[in-house]
């Protein structure tokens, strides 16, 4: 049986600042329909990953494929959440949510179709006209992950989407996002400080070293879905993540 080609394919990303060696020869893939989490010490250009693939940055040496093809924004789907909230103040939620799919031409009739079924997915139906000057922070949040979903990426980036939440508001909004990934079966790659929340989500655990970053490892994580953080085996897993991360 022929093997499948993975979804994404980087090879020797290397990104540089002036002679700030940030990002040192990193080689890796994700699959198609893989929840991928980084982590890494604070400061070791995570962020910097997430903006070379975008192209948001110009490369310094390095291929990063989907599909066997250059990412280019003009062909491929992909999606972006970075860590502040992105919504329009213009904009109600109905329409900050179809803004994406205005912009590549959908039909009305799928257009509202996607939209409903993200704002049903999320919980914001009686929230639909609302501005985002009316929402809490969680809400927010809500309203930017079911806008990158409603596009239905082939490709999902996600930086440190909850860092600003408290814990129980995480909790709710990572198994939303569970929900909506295996339902749509988007490609993800999920930028986080939190160990915890990288055992809960992943399927893979890519742990980076110190600038010049490289990759130290990378991790399957074959836990059983739903999850519990009080398992014995999620333990050890993020015990283990937190040691690479300690030590060089």
């Amino acid at each position: 049986m022929e093997q499948k080609a993975p979804k994404v394919r980087v090879s020797h990303l290397t990104k540089k600042f002036g002679s700030l060696l940030v990002l040192d020869d990193i080689s890796f893939q994700v699959d198609d329909g893989e929840f991928l989490c980084i982590v890494g010490p604070t400061g070791c250009g995570k962020t910097t990953f997430l903006n070379s693939l975008t192209k948001l940055y110009d490369v310094t040496d390095g291929e990063m494929l989907i599909d066997n093809e250059p990412i280019n924004l003009q062909k491929h789907n992909v999606a972006y959440i970075f860590q502040e909230y992105s919504t329009m103040p213009w904009l109600d939620i109905e329409e900050n949510i179809a803004y994406g799919l205005k912009i590549k031409g959908l039909p009305q009739e799928e257009m509202r179709s996607r939209v409903d079924e993200v704002i049903r997915m999320v919980g914001l139906e009686e929230f639909r006209h609302y501005y985002p000057r009316q929402l809490s922070a969680s809400m927010l949040q809500r309203v930017v992950i079911a806008r990158a979903f409603a596009t239905k990426p082939e490709l999902l980036l996600m930086d440190e989407p909850y860092g600003q939440l408290d814990l129980m508001l995480k909790y709710k909004l990572e198994d939303e996002l569970l929900k909506l990934w295996k339902k749509i079966h988007t490609t993800v790659i999920f930028i986080t400080h939190n160990i915890e929340e990288a055992v809960y989500l992943s399927d893979k655990i890519m742990v980076l070293s110190n600038k010049p970053t490289k990759i130290k490892t990378v991790i399957e994580n074959r836990l059983p879905r739903p999850r519990k953080v009080t398992d014995r085996e999620f333990i050890e897993l993020r015990n283990e993540v937190t040691e690479l991360i300690k030590w060089w």
